[in-house]
């Protein structure tokens, strides 16, 4: 109902923004997260960038910590004009947009931020179906992460086998192979979990050691396992399409030229975050432990193996995810390299 009265207001113009000075350009920026979170610092560089670029003939006004944008329908939001630009989640996203959630799981080998983005390209520039599912929606910035482990509150995962019975919170791309694992994963917002760990309802999260700083996981847990689990990229920064077509070409010119800027500034900030985290995380006494390279291996050869049956069941929807998966499979090099050619 909140964001039903928002979108009225911004239709109606009655509760409308300011209106700028002749020959500006407003734009508002719409995240979830709060103006100190690793996200939202590669967003302000994002738009001074923006602003030094374009001579201040484009200003951006950022709202933060969910005051516009929900994380499950952000995108339809973005597309009715709630924000002019917005963080997106599709992850989340309850519906029209299988394969952008799905292919977050074929990312096997592509170990750095860069080289999931790059990999996410090589997939766009297989598959037609991307741009199906963001029909209406201009992407300015694809991001990737570091790669998560297991953050648990009271029980080590110094194997496989420790994952039994364990409730935790995972991205929907891993949930069937930690049910394999006999693990009871569930998938919510990862706002929500600090308080799911300290009240006992999660015994733990797959998450990347900046979580232990930057989103306080140091309090509620003790235990870090180095799993290497793949993560994938996804088109994380949008405008709606009405809005860039209402821009001047010049302004057009500017937000492109941002684009490897944003990216940029996402891979750098979840660097430093990372680094950042696992610091924290030995302060606080959070025990840090790597998996052992057999289970490692046997991780990896579930997961891929679930990746493709993911892709293929995607044709439920009329989808066809396997030309994705196999751009994906062709795109990653023995050393981790990613090569977009003979697609």
């Amino acid at each position: 109902m909140r964001r039903a009265i928002l979108l009225a207001c911004l239709l109606m113009a009655g509760c409308a923004r300011p209106v700028p000075h002749a020959g500006v350009t407003e734009l508002v920026y719409a995240s979830p997260y709060s103006p100190a979170h690793p996200f939202s610092r590669a967003d302000k560089s994002w738009m001074k960038f923006v602003e030094a670029r374009s001579g201040g003939s484009i200003k951006v006004r950022p709202i933060w910590s969910g005051s516009l944008l929900s994380s499950d329908q952000s995108m339809e939001e973005l597309r009715h004009g709630i924000a002019d630009v917005g963080l997106v989640t599709p992850i989340y996203a309850r519906g029209g947009a299988h394969l952008i959630r799905v292919q977050s799981g074929f990312y096997s080998g592509a170990k750095t931020p860069q080289s999931q983005v790059a990999l996410y390209r090589c997939m766009t520039r297989a598959s037609p179906e991307y741009a199906k599912e963001l029909d209406g929606l201009e992407v300015l910035a694809v991001q990737g992460g570091i790669l998560p482990g297991i953050v648990t509150r009271n029980r080590p995962v110094r194997s496989l086998a420790d994952l039994k019975g364990l409730r935790l919170r995972a991205p929907s791309e891993l949930i069937s192979v930690l049910r394999e694992l006999g693990a009871d994963p569930v998938n919510m917002p990862m706002g929500d979990v600090y308080s799911a760990l300290a009240k006992g309802v999660l015994d733990g999260v797959i998450a990347p050691p900046d979580t232990f700083g930057s989103l306080h996981f140091a309090e509620v847990a003790h235990y870090f396992t180095a799993l290497e689990v793949p993560r994938g990229a996804y088109p994380a920064r949008v405008m709606s399409s009405r809005r860039w077509k209402s821009l001047p070409a010049d302004a057009q010119k500017v937000l492109l030229e941002g684009i490897p800027v944003w990216e940029a500034a996402l891979a750098s900030e979840n660097e430093q975050a990372g680094k950042l985290g696992l610091k924290t995380a030995r302060e606080a006494n959070v025990t840090v432990m790597a998996m052992p390279a057999a289970e490692q291996a046997r991780f990896d050869a579930l997961y891929l193996r679930d990746a493709e049956r993911n892709a293929r069941s995607l044709s439920a929807y009329g989808i066809d995810g396997m030309t994705a998966f196999r751009a994906a499979r062709r795109g990653v090099k023995p050393d981790g390299s990613i090569e977009c050619g003979g697609m």
